[in-house]
């Protein structure tokens, strides 16, 4: 890395019509080819149904939530140990526990195809807060194959 390097993360503003950082960093992770207006729009429109279908809590709440619901704990990583690769149970970093909810709530919104990329994006949000849809799914199985390698862990080091 060079000596000069400024983080990309010091220079994120916060999204303007909920002040969130995490909003901010949600949409764009949600953009393609550098639209953000595009993917702004999305997430907005996507938060009103979201509103909508959830109105004791206000929308930025409930993405939060969703998003914590995702977030995995531990995951496996592969270790090579004597010529051998063993699947390791190492609990995640709070930043890529972030990076791992986004990447699979956006993946179950992208693999959907007939409606509105935020009629579907809504849906997985309100499916996470209630801790169901495909991204929780993913959640489990990443779990259950870390439980499943529990007896692994002692290669951890």
């Amino acid at each position: 890395m060079p000596r000069k390097y400024q983080s990309t993360e010091r220079f994120l503003k916060p999204d303007p019509r909920f002040n969130s950082m995490l909003i901010s960093k949600f949409i764009n992770c949600l953009m393609l080819d550098g639209k953000k207006s595009v993917a702004q729009a999305v997430f907005y429109d996507a938060m009103e149904i979201v509103a909508k279908r959830i109105s004791d809590k206000p929308p930025e709440e409930v993405f939060a939530q969703a998003i914590n619901n995702i977030k995995p704990v531990i995951e496996v990583r592969s270790k090579r140990v004597g010529g051998a690769t063993y699947q390791v149970p190492i609990e995640v970093k709070r930043s890529r526990q972030q990076n791992l909810a986004f990447r699979w709530l956006l993946d179950a919104v992208r693999k959907k195809s007939g409606r509105a990329t935020c009629m579907f994006l809504a849906d997985e949000i309100t499916a996470a807060f209630n801790k169901e849809g495909a991204a929780m799914t993913t959640r489990e199985n990443t779990h259950k194959m870390a439980d499943a390698n529990k007896m692994n862990a002692h290669f951890a080091w």
